[in-house]
This record gives C-alpha cells, sequence and structure tokens, in this order.
C-alpha cells in the first residue's frame, strides 16, 4: 500500500497522485484525470424571467461571477482500485464525478475512461416519476444501454435485489428516496461494469440494504475487478468500502492515498474546525 501523501499549496497536485514507482508498472489507468479544472459562471443578481435577462444582456448590466468548483485536479485511478472521495459539501466531490461520468466536461484539462461504466451520480436521474417501477425498470436500462431482452432476462434479479417485488407497479412518484435508490442500485449493478460510479446514493438506503449494497460492491471488486469510485459523507462507510481516498478541499486535491490515513486526517481537520 503507498503511503498517503499530503499536498502542500505550493506543490503540483499532480505529483502527489502519481503512483509508487513499480506499484502499476505496465499497466494503463482505466480512469486518467489531467489538470481538471471547472468553472462556473453565477449571475451576480437574481433574474427571474426570460425579459429580465434580456434587458439586461441589451443594457450590458449582465454580470457573472466565477465559481471554481476543481482547481488542476490530477489522479490516475487503475482496475480493481476502491477510491473514495471525501471533504465538505461544496468541496468538489460530486462535480469531479460528474466529469469522469462524462455529465460535465472540464473548463480545462480531460478525462479519460476506459470500459463500460455505470453511473449511479444523482438519485433519480433517469427515471420518470410518473410511470411505474417496472417501466423505469426498462427505461432506465435502456440509458444504461441494456437490450429489452436483457432486461427480460434480468428483471427478476434486479426486483428482487431491490426489493420492491409488492410494489413494482406502483408509480415512482409514490416511492420513499430509499427506495428509488434501491432500484437504481439495482439496475446499475445487474452486470459487471469496469467502473461503478456512486454519488451518495448509498446514504438514503435502510441499514440492512447499504449492507447488502456494499457486499454488491464487495463482489463486483473482488470477482469481476470492477473499479469503484465512491462518494459519502460517512467517513466509516468510505473505510469499509474502499482501500483508496482522494480528500478534496474547495475544489484542490488536499491528501491521497490509503483510506484509512486520508480519512484519519480528514477527520481531525473536520474536528478542529
Amino acid at each position: 500500500m503507498t503511503e498517503a501523501i499530503d499536498v502542500k499549496q505550493d506543490e503540483q497536485p499532480q505529483a502527489a497522485c502519481k503512483p509508487a514507482a513499480g506499484e502499476h508498472a505496465g499497466q494503463d489507468p482505466i480512469v486518467e484525470i489531467n489538470h481538471v479544472r471547472m468553472v462556473f459562471n453565477i449571475a451576480n443578481q437574481q433574474l427571474n424571467s426570460l425579459k429580465e435577462y434580456f434587458i439586461a444582456l441589451a443594457r450590458h448590466q449582465l454580470m457573472f461571477r466565477e465559481f471554481v468548483a476543481l482547481d488542476d485536479v490530477s489522479l490516475d485511478i487503475y482496475a480493481g482500485e476502491r477510491y473514495g472521495f471525501v471533504g465538505v459539501n461544496g468541496s468538489g466531490k460530486s462535480t469531479l464525478l460528474k466529469c469522469i461520468a462524462g455529465v460535465l466536461e472540464p473548463t480545462t484539462g480531460y478525462v479519460r475512461t476506459h470500459g463500460s461504466m455505470a453511473p449511479l451520480i444523482e438519485l433519480g436521474a433517469g427515471f420518470d416519476m410518473e410511470l411505474t417501477a417496472r417501466e423505469n425498470t426498462y427505461l432506465n436500462g435502456a440509458l444504461l444501454g441494456y437490450s429489452k431482452q436483457f432486461i427480460d432476462d434480468h428483471f427478476d434479479e434486479i426486483v428482487d435485489f431491490a426489493e420492491v417485488r409488492d410494489f413494482i407497479d406502483m408509480p415512482l412518484k409514490n416511492y420513499s428516496s430509499g427506495m428509488v435508490a434501491r432500484i437504481a442500485f439495482a439496475i446499475a449493478t445487474v452486470t459487471e461494469p469496469d467502473i461503478l460510479v456512486v454519488d451518495e446514493a448509498l446514504s438514503v438506503g435502510d441499514f440492512m440494504f447499504q449492507e447488502k449494497c456494499e457486499k454488491r460492491i464487495d463482489y463486483l471488486v473482488h470477482e469481476h475487478g470492477t473499479t469503484l469510485l465512491f462518494v459519502s459523507h460517512i467517513p466509516d462507510q468510505v473505510r469499509r468500502v474502499c482501500n483508496k481516498a482522494l480528500w478534496l478541499d474547495h475544489g484542490t486535491v488536499k491528501m491521497v492515498g490509503d483510506v484509512n490515513e486520508v480519512c484519519d486526517a480528514y477527520e481531525a481537520t473536520d474536528t478542529n474546525r
């Protein structure tokens, strides 16, 4: 296990994220994050309609301020690694996952992934709340690239894992957030993806289902070599699920390395605030 590295402000995060010599000799990373910077433009004033927007635009009164969500983030992730992303709200964890999943394109830098990906980025993404759970299983499966025949063949497996058989023909709008998360996780992991991206999707489920999902993740990692990218605000959960961690602070890499060392440092800093 490589030693965790604390990145100083005057050091380049890129250097801190390189693996130890020989650790991945001859192996190409499955995820390449290279000097990624993500900048959002935020309006300085609230505009309540298109009319107000165009009036402000015509008068050259439309002003924006820049918000840097990610600032020069670099990291190579290799097949079978389980990376947990930690940091306070607004530190850039979800933004980084969205860049990896292709939902966002970095302002500068690039992200390259190799292999199939199953993203669980936002709860309810890819679902129509007016449709039933049965209909949403086919809809979400199609968005993930599954054929109708594939869903037909694995439908019972999905329903049984999600434990929603008694409610399968109920509109999803009547489901709790935890039940929606169950279905989303069951659909995303019915295959063996090369990369599994999970952004706090397990935090809304009950303890028993979280444990079930963790066992499924463990199975995918150890039996199929799946690479895990995992965001959680619960350091103990990150320790259980991951073997490495990346700590983001205001969009920059604060520390990267062994999961226990990174989580210990993060908790110590958070406690002292």
